[in-house]
């Protein structure tokens, strides 16, 4: 087993490379703007490091978000394209679930928040770093305070909006290497991946304006 992972579901671009033991290779950036710019060179970076070229890989595993519309698909569509390319499986992983993964916020439940913007947040609640209860959903921090109090939490979204989420915590952002790892242990384990299917939970923000005036030349 050779896993490539990656992750573009936050500001944070992620790639690693799990060998179904351990981590062989990882490289992550933060830059919110640049999803595209630095999504394959950090592939490149990756595979370098390890000695490995692409064709070696037996397995591509991609955060399905949730995230924003823009982000998350570069590292879908780079995902699907590198499956088809040579011919291998593609294995969709929640971000959140990525998150938790990397946790460790002590005994008993916690919940993972990213940030959404919109003064929003994409969140779920665990009850341990493997274990979700419910669906991911996008909320206002206010809104989900009676739901959340005296929880830890992880993610940017939960440094952000600290009234919410006093206890908030570290990890900020996924990695690509907890994607990975828990992705192998999920294969290992005999668990069906899903399909890498995007979890934006709201419309993109670019839409075509209603009711738009059409000018044809004359």
């Amino acid at each position: 087993m050779l896993l490539l992972a990656l992750d573009t579901a936050t500001p944070a671009v992620t790639v690693a490379l799990h060998d179904g033991g351990d981590v062989v290779a990882s490289f992550s950036q933060v830059d919110a703007r640049r999803h595209g710019e630095l999504l394959l060179p950090a592939v490149d970076r990756v595979l370098a490091d390890a000695g490995v070229k692409l064709d070696a890989v037996t397995g591509i595993v991609v955060g399905v978000g949730p995230g924003p519309y823009t982000g998350l698909r570069v590292g879908l569509m780079t995902a699907d394209t590198f499956g088809l390319a040579l011919g291998i499986p593609v294995y969709g992983i929640c971000t959140l679930d990525g998150l938790a993964h990397a946790a460790a916020p002590g005994d008993g439940p916690f919940v993972v928040a990213t940030d959404a913007r919109r003064k929003e947040v994409y969140w779920a609640r665990y009850e341990d770093s493997r274990t979700r209860t419910g669906e991911p959903a996008v909320d206002r921090p206010a809104d989900i305070a009676e739901q959340v109090r005296g929880l830890p939490a992880v993610g940017a979204g939960a440094l952000l909006y600290p009234d919410t989420f006093p206890d908030a915590r570290e990890p900020e952002y996924v990695s690509a290497a907890s994607l990975a790892a828990l992705a192998a242990e999920r294969l290992a384990a005999g668990v069906e991946l899903p399909a890498p299917r995007p979890l934006y939970l709201r419309r993109p923000d670019a839409q075509v304006p209603k009711n738009y005036k059409v000018v044809t030349p004359k």
